[in-house]
C-alpha cells in the first residue's frame, strides 16, 4: 500500500496526539474519590472548567508541544524532498569525513633518506664514542711469534683437534650473551675460511667453482682467487658447500641487489659476527666498521695490557657460519645482523675453539695478533634467501657508523695447518628435545 505525503502527516500527527494524552493523563491521574468529584463538577453550575496543573506539568507539556510542531515541521520536509507516491526511499544523507589530523610520511619516503636528516645521524664523527678506538696490532711471521698464537679459521670437523698445545687455555662455551658480550659487526668471507667435512669442503660447488685441498693436506692454493662480478674486489675464495644445482633455478636466477655489494646466487659465503664485552652495548653505536672499532670501543690500550689470554678469550668472540645463497623467499630470514641463526638445524651443531682474526692478509706464514679470541662456528651449511643477505646489508646502512666497507665479501684466509691450531677444541653436547 503506497501512502501519499498527506496521509503521512495525518497518521503522524494522529499518532503524537495519542502520546499527548497519555503523557497528560499520566502526569495528572484522577483523585482517589474520582467518581465523586466527578459527578461534582458536573452538576455544579459555578465550576466550568478542571482546575490548571501544576506549574511543573505545565512545562513539560509546553515542551511536548514544541516537540510536535517540530515532528510535523520534520514530517513535511521529509515528505517534500525525498517522498513521492511511487514509495522509493530516499538515498541517505553522507556526512564529509573530517580531516585527519594525524602526520603521516609522504608516500615514497626511504628511510635511508630520512637518517640523512636525522639529527642523530648529523656529526657521526663526533657522536660515534668508538670511532678509531682499534688497537693497531700488525701481523707478524708466524715463526717469529713468542707464546703459542692460535689461529683462525680451523678445521671443524667433528673429532678434530690442532697440534698447537695451548695449555690451561680453554675457549668460552657459553652463549656469548651470557659473557655480557654483544654483537659489534658483521662481514662476510667469500667461500668458507672453515674447513667442515662434508659441509663445507673440496667436494662442494658453486657458479665459480671450487678450490682444492691444500698442499699439506694435497692441495695446491697457487690458483686461487675469485674476481667478483663488476671487478671492484679481487679477493681469494674459500671452500663450497655441496648445495648448489645449476638446473635447480634458485641457484641460478639471478637477484636485483640493492644494498649488497658484488653478491653472486649460488655462491657460499661465510658469515662472522664478532662480539665483544668492550663494545658499545645496547646504544647507537653498538655496531662498527672496521669491526676492531667496536672490539676495543670501551678497552683502551693501558686496560688491554692488563689482560692476560684467558681474559682476552672470555670477553671477546666471533659466530661464524655458513650459506650458500638461493633466490628463494622461502629461506628468507629478516634479522641476520643481529648474529647466528639458531633455529631447528641451524646453530645447534657447534665447533668452540680459541683462534685469531682472519681475512687474506694472513696466512700460514704470516700470522694475526689478534689472539686469542674465542670461535663458535656452525659445522652445517645452510641455504638462506639472497633477500636476507640485502636486508642485512640494508640494516647495515641504517647504523650511526659507515658500514659501507663490510657490504661485500671479504677474501679468505687459507685453511689454517695443524701446528697452528689450538688443541682445546669443544664440543657441546646437544641436547635432544623430547617428542
Amino acid at each position: 500500500m503506497t501512502i501519499n505525503t498527506p496521509q503521512l502527516i495525518y497518521y503522524r500527527l494522529l499518532h503524537l496526539s495519542l502520546i499527548r494524552s497519555k503523557l497528560i493523563e499520566n502526569m495528572c491521574p484522577p483523585p482517589e474519590d474520582s467518581v465523586v468529584k466527578s459527578v461534582a463538577v458536573e452538576s455544579s453550575p459555578s465550576n466550568n472548567s478542571i482546575p490548571p496543573p501544576p506549574p511543573m506539568y505545565k512545562f513539560l507539556i509546553g515542551g511536548l508541544g514544541l516537540s510536535t510542531v517540530g515532528l510535523l515541521v520534520a514530517t513535511i520536509l521529509l515528505a517534500s524532498n525525498g517522498g513521492d507516491s511511487s514509495g522509493t526511499a530516499a538515498a541517505p544523507a553522507t556526512t564529509a569525513a573530517a580531516p585527519s589530523t594525524t602526520a603521516t610520511s609522504p608516500a615514497g619516503v626511504e628511510f635511508l633518506k630520512s637518517k640523512e636528516m636525522s639529527a642523530f645521524f648529523a656529526t657521526p664523527d663526533t657522536d660515534n664514542v668508538c670511532a678509531g678506538a682499534k688497537l693497531a696490532f700488525d701481523n707478524k711471521l708466524c715463526v717469529d711469534l713468542e707464546v703459542p698464537t692460535p689461529q683462525a679459521g680451523a678445521n671443524v670437523t667433528k673429532g678434530y683437534v690442532g697440534d698447537l698445545d695451548v695449555g690451561d687455555l680453554v675457549p668460552n662455551t657459553k652463549p656469548y650473551w651470557q659473557s655480557s658480550m654483544c654483537p659489534v659487526n658483521v662481514h662476510w668471507h667469500l667461500g668458507s675460511e672453515h674447513y667442515s667435512v662434508g659441509q663445507y669442503d673440496e667436494t662442494g660447488n658453486g657458479p665459480n667453482g671450487n678450490i682444492p685441498r691444500p698442499e699439506w693436506a694435497d692441495r695446491d692454493l697457487a690458483a686461487t682467487g675469485t674476481e667478483d662480478t663488476d671487478g671492484e674486489h679481487q679477493v681469494q675464495d674459500g671452500f663450497r658447500c655441496k648445495y648448489y644445482d645449476p638446473n635447480d633455478a634458485k641457484f641460478t636466477t639471478p637477484y636485483n641487489w640493492q644494498h649488497c655489494k658484488d653478491m653472486v646466487v649460488g655462491e657460499t659465503y661465510e658469515v662472522h659476527w664478532p662480539h665483544s664485552a668492550a663494545g658499545a652495548c645496547g646504544t647507537v653505536n653498538q655496531y662498527q666498521t672496521p669491526f676492531y672499532d667496536g672490539v676495543f670501543c670501551n678497552l683502551p690500550l693501558d686496560a688491554f695490557l692488563t689482560l692476560g689470554a684467558q681474559d682476552i678469550a672470555g670477553a671477546v668472540g666471533v659466530h661464524g657460519q655458513v650459506f650458500t645463497i638461493v633466490n628463494d623467499e622461502s629461506y628468507f630470514y629478516p634479522d641476520m645482523i643481529r648474529g647466528m641463526i639458531v633455529d631447528k638445524e641451524m646453530g645447534k651443531d657447534i665447533h668452540i675453539y680459541t683462534g685469531s682474526t682472519t681475512g687474506e692478509t694472513r696466512s700460514n706464514e704470516m700470522c694475526s695478533q689478534y689472539a686469542p679470541i674465542t670461535w663458535q662456528v656452525d659445522r652445517k651449511c645452510h641455504m638462506i634467501s639472497a633477500s636476507s643477505f640485502d636486508k642485512m646489508c640494508y640494516d647495515m646502512k641504517m647504523q650511526r657508523d659507515d658500514m659501507s666497507d663490510d657490504l661485500h665479501a671479504h677474501g679468505s684466509r687459507e685453511l689454517v695447518k695443524d701446528d697452528l691450531a689450538a688443541n682445546n677444541q669443544y664440543y657441546p653436547v646437544r641436547k635432544l628435545l623430547r617428542a
